[in-house]
């Protein structure tokens, strides 16, 4: 396969994980959360029992390890092209902020306290205020994924306008005809 394939591969793989992970927290915002952090200390019990089986951290560990590889491999494969480089380095960063960093340090704490440590460890009225600011911090979380999505898009979109073969022939009749004057 050749590297321009390779490339729109890699870009259409970033642009579906991207958007998948965006669109997970965005269906996270408005179906779960108003179900989990609704009526805390008692809506997390409800979270514990309902999120046996599977959960928000069985889906986007894997999903967020696919963008990043991907982010990468995009880059490695547009590095020549320091106009499409920039767009994916832009969104892993993003991505790399506000998925990952900011849910090791903000998210995964506050996870600990609401479903981890067992029942009766904290008063109601911190269990409270730690899913209120959960639910504040995740605006940042459903920003990072709108503007990674946004910013792979791009990319993707200015790769293959670049790469189409009717933008090919478009430039090369206007280096023609630039060359005829």
């Amino acid at each position: 396969m050749s590297r321009t394939r390779w490339t729109t591969v890699a870009l259409i793989v970033l642009v579906w994980a991207s958007m998948m992970s965006f669109g997970g927290v965005a269906a996270e915002t408005v179906m779960l959360y108003p179900n989990i952090f609704g009526d805390a200390p008692a809506s997390l019990d409800r979270a514990r029992e309902f999120l046996v089986a599977g959960g928000p951290s069985d889906y986007f560990p894997p999903l967020g390890a696919t963008v990043v590889l991907t982010c990468l491999a995009a880059t490695a494969f547009t590095w020549r092209e320091p106009r499409l480089r920039w767009w994916i380095v832009a969104a892993a960063a993003v991505f790399i902020a506000c998925e990952f960093l900011f849910s090791v340090l903000f998210f995964w704490p506050r996870n600990e306290i609401m479903f981890v440590d067992p029942v009766g460890t904290h008063s109601p009225e911190y269990l409270r205020q730690v899913a209120q600011e959960f639910v504040a911090g995740h605006w940042v979380r459903l920003a990072g994924g709108a503007v990674t999505s946004a910013l792979a898009f791009t990319a993707l979109l200015r790769w293959v306008g670049r790469t189409a073969p009717a933008s090919t022939e478009r430039r090369e009749r206007a280096g023609t005809v630039e060359g005829l004057r």
